[in-house]
């Protein structure tokens, strides 16, 4: 039994993060202090009130821990990680995962290309971004490459020049050849310095090359060549009025304001890079009925930034919130330099705030609807389901199905859906190993048996370590496990628990004649199914998702069975050589006509390879 007077007691004068647990032990609450003492021992004084949200969690707190920082900043870091991994539930939340893209030129390469990348890495590369239209960072990276006719090949230069024929976009003249030597690595740079000064935003002398082209192709006659670089220099133009100049400082920063209502919260973030407003984005937020815009703006700029790989100097805010001095310190850390948090009264920056504040409004009102209508599909359709099964928190359901034809490679598939979505993340597969034949039984059990029985070792493991917290890719089970089909599956299932000491519930999902989901067979009886709520909806998506991973599993295997190459039964014949023959001469016919030299001349080949593979070709049948 948790005594809480001692436990109060024993709280240090330090600075730290505490953890609030439920009866069930879940972690229901995680906080910073600057003194645990003082704070922790707040929330059970009867004069602290901090709203209904808060009342709500001190009532079903049964236990906290706490652990001690050297600093409140430590003690920021430590709450921002530890939120993000157990998503407390009288936390505010952030309801969004975004990344943004940025366009990376690989300057560190004798011949650099422009990639799209998802993340910022420390390496050679110039990253320019982040962006929040993947769609206008593909168009942008696809209007520099015919602009520049840079290469998009992952090919090793100037190490393989020549050692291969050119690709399709050198034949489409979207590509300059580097690799056959059709451009020297000098007049190369002076595209991709071009290519740089581009993505800076200066636009203009791109605009006037691409004019004089089109005057003096024009002048020529040719006006197929000229209506082509009207056409990319209108493409450059609207690139160009994209970058909306809004801030003639020059400088990076993040526009902050929000709308909230009772239970939700809509933050817009308008993107301002160099001066120029690159793009807004909306966040949803889970808020309490209390809160008010200051706490919700300090938990989203902890959550945020604690996940985005970029922080720009300055950071704009709607009102003015808590820990500014130890949140600028954070920030300024991750980024390397000073940041600093602003809240404008007046000027432009005061005007972009407002500006953000009614997209913010517009938002929260235009998806208002329509996040409830995703609530009723996911968490409402879980509610659903535990009502007419008789029970609670039903959180994480896990659900199998076997493939095969006619017994030929069969497979399993065991997917997982949370709070009514799939975690894609946890889906497993399994490539059958001790039955022969069509038996979905025994192919059953095996697959139950090696998905319970490598969860338990990987606890076991964990335990041994110390970390029995931690999560491995097994070590979390389902609070019920939803096999597709009746009386029979659900026994198999059942059997399998028992002989390895587990207790999880398991529900049979019935179908009828016509394949059609009739109801569910739980605790030994059938229990019907409403066909129009979305209880019913959600046992469809689980049963048609198990069935389409384990087709597409079982889809990939006989693939690669039909194209095993006649190559692969040649001794001495690897993937290295394979894959190059086949490069070079496109068939097995082709390969088959060559000579022996011309096999050797072949790259990774030698004389003794040649000879195998001309023999296997020419051997009598």
């Amino acid at each position: 039994m948790f005594d809480f007077e001692e436990e109060l007691s024993k709280l240090p004068d330090q600075p730290g993060v505490y953890i609030m647990h439920d009866e069930s032990d879940a972690i229901i609450y995680i906080g910073k202090a600057l003194s645990l003492r003082k704070r922790v021992r707040q929330y059970f004084q009867p004069s602290h009130d901090e709203g209904l949200k808060k009342r709500q969690m001190v009532q079903h707190i049964a236990a906290f821990e706490y652990i001690v920082t050297d600093s409140e900043l430590e003690a920021l870091v430590l709450e921002c990680n530890l939120i993000k991994e157990h998503t407390p539930k009288y936390n505010t939340m952030l309801r969004d995962d975004k990344t943004y893209p940025y366009i990376r030129v690989t300057v560190g390469e004798a011949f650099p290309r422009v990639l799209f990348a998802r993340e910022r890495k420390k390496d050679k590369s110039r990253y320019f971004g982040p962006y929040t239209s993947a769609g206008a960072v593909k168009d942008t990276i696809e209007l520099i490459n015919r602009l520049c006719r840079l290469r998009t090949c992952s090919r090793v230069l100037p190490r393989d020049i020549g050692k291969d024929r050119a690709c399709l976009n050198y034949h489409i003249h979207q590509c300059s050849a580097p690799c056959q030597g059709g451009i020297g690595q000098e007049d190369y740079r002076v595209r991709v310095e071009r290519v740089l000064e581009f993505l800076g935003g200066n636009c203009r002398p791109v605009m006037a090359d691409l004019q004089e082209k089109m005057q003096e192709a024009s002048e020529r006659m040719e006006f197929e060549k000229a209506m082509e670089y009207r056409d990319l220099l209108e493409s450059v133009k609207q690139i160009a009025q994209k970058q909306k100049i809004t801030h003639m400082d020059g400088e990076d920063k993040d526009i902050i304001a929000l709308a909230s209502d009772d239970t939700d919260a809509v933050v817009q973030v308008f993107f301002i890079r160099c001066g120029k407003l690159i793009g807004r984005d909306h966040f949803h937020v889970r808020v309490g009925t209390e809160e008010d815009t200051g706490d919700i703006l300090t938990e989203f700029v902890k959550q945020f930034y604690s996940g985005t790989p970029f922080i720009p100097r300055q950071i704009v805010l709607q009102e003015k919130i808590r820990d500014i001095e130890v949140l600028e310190e954070w920030l300024s850390k991750k980024r390397g330099h000073r940041v600093a948090i602003h809240v404008p009264q007046k000027g432009m920056k005061e005007k972009l705030v407002e500006l953000a504040a009614r997209n913010a409004q517009l938002v929260l009102g235009q998806d208002k609807e329509r996040i409830k209508r995703e609530e009723g599909r996911t968490i409402g359709a879980v509610r659903e389901l535990e009502r007419l099964l008789g029970m609670a928190e039903l959180n994480r359901m896990e659900a199998f199905d076997i493939s095969n034809i006619n017994g030929f490679e069969t497979v399993g598939s065991m997917i997982v859906y949370e709070k009514g979505r799939p975690k894609r993340s946890d889906y497993r597969k399994f490539k059958l190993k001790t039955v022969s034949g069509p038996d979905d039984y025994a192919s059953m059990r095996e697959v139950l048996t090696r998905r319970f029985v490598h969860g338990l070792k990987e606890r076991d493991e964990l335990r041994e370590k110390g970390t029995e917290d931690a999560f491995g890719s097994f070590t979390r089970f389902p609070d019920i496990i939803m096999m597709d089909g009746g009386r029979g599956q659900v026994n198999v299932c059942l059997k399998v628990l028992e002989e390895l000491g587990l207790s999880i519930p398991v529900c049979g999902m019935v179908k009828d004649d016509f394949h059609r989901t009739r109801g569910l067979y739980f605790n030994n009886e059938e229990i019907p199914i409403d066909r129009h709520g979305e209880g019913f909806k959600l046992i469809t998506r689980i049963q048609d998702e198990a069935h389409r991973f384990a087709i597409e599993y079982h889809r990939s295997l006989r693939s690669k069975e039909q194209v095993h190459s006649v190559l692969d039964d040649i001794a001495g014949i690897g993937p290295a050589r394979r894959k190059a023959l086949m490069r070079r001469y496109q068939s097995i016919d082709g390969i088959r006509a060559a000579t022996v030299e011309d096999l050797a001349q072949t790259e990774s080949m030698n004389r003794r390879a040649a000879e195998k593979v001309y023999e296997y070709l020419h051997k009598p049948d």
